[in-house]
């Protein structure tokens, strides 16, 4: 599998730079988990529609049958007992509607439109949970991109540093040792190099799996991501700290959630089952209809024709049946019990699921107010650590510091470039997650 990355350019495609959006699209179209939660789905809507056909239909059945008999039997007609091998075919049809079962075809009405919501629900979470995977990932790519780039530049100023202090050497301006712990330092960039690309093709192989990308594909990201980090902030002036209500976010969260809806709802069809079981203890009255008729022929005796026999041993009856539960060894009882520790299950589930998602909201909200602020930071940082950089250069071109002090200079602008690139990423995740939260869908923003 080839794989890479590159800033798009006018010579590139645009249809071939995948966006955050872009793989967060793909990677919805392609989830196998995904494509588990809609088939959970089309068997929700199939069971809602079997609630509504148990509700407002009746059971309707035919049956036919025939046989002979050979030994003794009794003649329709007069009733009487004969030898002769004799035919009998019947044919019949019934209808039944049950007028009172303890409301359990109301309530499994109620618990299938319930459970689709639920389905649908699931659905949305397993989506929201594939894009912030894609998105975690995708900023992996960039960072380790970035800081590979910036570990490239290093590399290649130490070379001229090298290269410089090697003809220093010649002409008697630098000592040996200067020389040989030039040699020590490219040396250390060039393996830090080597890590950060590893790092980089490591977490472009787990975008790649996030998204199921074709393996013989090369996958290209838009790396172009400061440009836009913080053009949604407008709320902002001055700081990249949005200024929203806290108990307004958990107030949207605890009512729109999927997972705190799911849990409402399986607390809600909980209390329904337990409710339909109660009723069960009742009697149940059904009302039922039907017509049949039946023909015979005796071998060697004279019978009437078909359409006749059809037509005069036909008969309808209508029924109206009541059944008393008496005994049951305990079963609906037993199936009571289960169902409110069922219940009760449900509502703490429920309880505890309210308390995660608020904990979450606020915890979501807190860090990334510290991650805006530690990235405010950092920046600050950068820039000073780019100047004393810069600096350090020209005092190692002048002979005016060591090479073991210009080695100090560079990791410390290194890891602040680092760091910068770091917590910009680490902000704009916490920021998502609670603009999430907040009803914005992941792939909106």
């Amino acid at each position: 599998m080839a794989l890479g990355l590159a800033v798009p350019t006018r010579a590139q495609e645009p249809s071939k730079v995948m966006t955050l959006r872009d793989c967060m699209e793909y990677a919805i179209s392609n989830s196998t988990k995904l494509r588990v939660q809609q088939a959970a789905t089309g068997d929700a809507r199939i069971a809602r529609r079997d609630a509504i056909l148990q509700a407002f239909t009746p059971n309707v059945n035919s049956s036919t049958y025939a046989y002979y008999n050979f030994g003794r039997s009794i003649d329709p007609e007069t009733n009487t007992y004969f030898t002769q091998t004799s035919f009998h075919n019947s044919y019949s049809v019934s209808a039944g509607f049950d007028l009172f079962n303890g409301f359990q075809a109301v309530n499994n009405l109620k618990i299938s439109k319930t459970g689709l919501a639920i389905s649908k629900s699931q659905e949305r979470q397993a989506e929201a949970d594939i894009c912030l995977a894609v998105m975690e990932a995708y900023y992996n790519v960039v960072y380790f991109k970035r800081l590979a780039d910036v570990y490239e530049e290093q590399v290649g100023a130490a070379e001229m540093a090298l290269k410089k202090a090697s003809r220093q050497e010649e002409l008697g301006q630098k000592g040996h040792a200067d020389v040989v712990q030039m040699e020590a330092d490219l040396a250390d960039r060039k393996y830090d190099l080597i890590n950060v690309r590893n790092s980089y093709k490591d977490q472009l192989m787990t975008l790649s799996d996030l998204m199921f990308w074709p393996e013989d594909e090369e996958l290209v990201i838009d790396t172009d991501v400061r440009s836009f980090a913080f053009a949604q902030d407008d709320n902002s002036k001055g700081s990249v700290i949005p200024s929203e209500s806290e108990e307004s976010i958990v107030e949207y969260a605890l009512a729109n959630n999927p997972g705190v809806n799911i849990a409402e709802w399986t607390m809600l069809n909980a209390k329904r089952q337990l409710s339909t079981t109660k009723w069960q203890l009742l009697p149940s009255v059904g009302l039922y209809a039907g017509w049949s008729t039946s023909l015979y022929t005796i071998q060697g005796g004279q019978s009437k024709p078909f359409r006749d026999q059809f037509r005069n041993n036909g008969g309808e009856y209508l029924e109206m049946s009541v059944s008393f539960p008496i005994w049951g060894k305990m079963q609906k009882q037993s199936r009571i019990a289960k169902q409110r520790n069922a219940l009760t299950k449900a509502t703490a589930e429920y309880d505890q699921k309210r308390r995660d998602v608020e904990s979450e909201v606020r915890r979501a909200i807190q860090d990334r107010e510290g991650s805006a602020a530690a990235y405010e930071q950092a920046v600050r940082k950068s820039e000073v650590q780019s100047e004393a950089y810069n600096l350090n250069l020209k005092k190692l071109d002048q002979g005016l510091i060591s090479s073991l002090e210009f080695q100090t200079a560079t990791n410390n602008y290194l890891k602040a470039q680092a760091d910068e690139m770091s917590s910009l990423f680490k902000y704009l995740i916490k920021r998502a997650v609670v603009r999430y939260y907040n009803g914005e869908e992941y792939i909106e923003q």
